[in-house]
């Protein structure tokens, strides 16, 4: 069997085929299909049903290149997982909404249908929860949603906050004053800071206050109203952290708590807050869940692998040693 698709611009073609074809030959190698190029159509053969999901494949890519989307690999495989999943009517949603741009002009977009989730419910509600797995954007798109709603005027401030479980929060033995003794604990939230404002507007609002950065334990006591919280590395928080925390959202602010609960550093016997919030409050009005997976990983393709294969292993591990596929 053969289908056609038109396609009037050649440029979104050469985006969708990539280099030396290499994107197109992932969708021949998983669907058992031919694709090539006559002119203005392209042709996919091959068995009725693998043509019918590479036309929907191909469809879907076109749609994301011709919304300025470059076309990698992993953009390929994971919108093959799409259509294999029955979801293609999701596929126009990806990418088709600019949270923010960077200091250096680059939108930054949901790139998953999880992570267009996580951007909506961001806008949605006055808290949101995201976990998942390093790489899916957690800390990245709540960074530009707060630098968003702090350029729109919507708050006046970006609190940034994480537990500092290495130092058991008791930073005073670290040398230099406050700003010395966290950064190596607030490195990531500084990054997508960085990246979105720029160093120079950066240090400007740092200067202002309308930018804080600090420890989760420096939030005791405080009330933060016309703010934008987000407590990242959330995993590492106690009940008694996570509550402190979510008490202290004042008038007019949002709060975003991310965290990745399969990397919990915190001391044996003692019960992760963020597992705690997030079972107690998931039905409560006002605040939403949202849950990433493997599949919204947008690092390099090997960090989806790795989370695949440690999933597995946890899987493995907890099965009887008859069951499991390595015993050694």
């Amino acid at each position: 069997m053969e289908q056609i698709i038109s396609v009037d611009r050649l440029e979104l073609v050469m985006n969708v085929f990539g280099s030396f074809d290499e994107n197109v030959k992932i969708v021949e190698k998983e669907l058992g299909v031919t694709v090539f190029m006559r002119e203005t159509e392209l042709k996919i053969a091959g068995d009725p049903e693998k043509v019918a999901l590479a036309v929907k494949v191909m469809n879907g890519l076109l749609s994301l290149a011709g919304r300025g989307e470059p076309i990698t690999p992993q953009h390929v495989k994971y919108i093959i997982s799409v259509v294999r999943e029955g979801r293609e009517e999701m596929i126009p949603k990806i990418a088709s909404d600019v949270v923010c741009i960077t200091a250096k002009g680059k939108p930054v977009k949901g790139k998953t249908i999880g992570q267009n989730n996580y951007i909506s419910k961001m806008r949605s509600e006055t808290v949101t929860f995201a976990i998942g797995p390093a790489g899916t954007g957690k800390t990245y798109l709540a960074v530009a949603a707060a630098v968003a709603a702090f350029r729109e005027k919507q708050v006046n401030r970006i609190i940034l906050t994480r537990p500092a479980v290495e130092a058991g929060e008791k930073l005073g033995f670290l040398p230099g004053d406050l700003q010395n003794k966290v950064d190596p604990f607030l490195r990531p939230l500084y990054d997508a800071l960085f990246d979105m404002l720029g160093a120079e507007n950066y240090q400007k609002y740092m200067e202002r206050g309308n930018i804080e950065v600090a420890p989760l334990a420096y939030m005791r006591g405080r009330t933060l109203d016309d703010s934008f919280i987000i407590l990242d590395e959330a995993q590492n928080t106690t009940r008694e952290q996570m509550k402190m925390f979510l008490t202290r959202l004042g008038f007019n602010s949002k709060a975003v708590v991310t965290g990745d609960v399969t990397q919990i550093d915190l001391p044996a016997g003692v019960q992760c807050g963020l597992k705690h919030a997030v079972r107690i409050l998931k039905d409560v009005e006002g605040i939403a869940v949202c849950n990433l997976t493997d599949k919204d990983v947008v690092r390099h393709e090997l960090v989806q692998r790795i989370i695949r294969a440690y999933e597995e292993h946890d899987k493995n591990r907890h099965k009887p040693p008859e069951m499991r596929e390595n015993k050694a």
